[in-house]
């Protein structure tokens, strides 16, 4: 990733009222997300510093993009975790659905989006999303 502008004392981007050094900061370092909503914390923290690389390592290889390009003219401003179904140890699969607010430009919208992650080499992966 290229330098964070979340100092690792600070409360992460994520909304868990953990530090960033506490929450996200570890796995955008690169330890393993322990859960789906875990690894859709952290994803979320990676869109607000802009660190494509992590979005790009933790997306399947089998649905993932050539390349993860966030927009510089997005500002994202919280997520709300609505649903956690799954994504338990012994899991294969879990879905994380979720409301994260933004401003383009003037304007300030939400993404709802239901996600699915899917357990594989020893690992979550984000697979893909249903927005609504």
């Amino acid at each position: 990733g290229g330098m964070s502008p979340v100092t690792s004392d600070e409360l992460c981007p994520c909304g868990s009222t953990l530090t960033f050094a506490e929450c996200c900061g570890p796995l955008l370092a690169g330890d393993a997300a322990p859960s789906p909503e875990r690894l859709m914390r952290s994803r979320y923290t990676a869109f607000v510093v802009r660190d494509e690389t992590y979005l790009f390592e933790t997306w399947h290889p089998g649905t993932r993009p050539e390349s993860v390009d966030t927009d510089v003219s997005t500002h994202w401003l919280g997520l709300t975790i609505l649903d956690v179904e799954k994504g338990l140890p012994g899991d294969k699969r879990g879905y994380v659905e979720f409301d994260a607010r933004f401003r383009d430009g003037g304007v300030e919208d939400t993404l709802h989006e239901r996600s699915r992650f899917v357990w594989q080499g020893e690992r979550w992966w984000y697979l893909d999303g249903v927005i609504s």
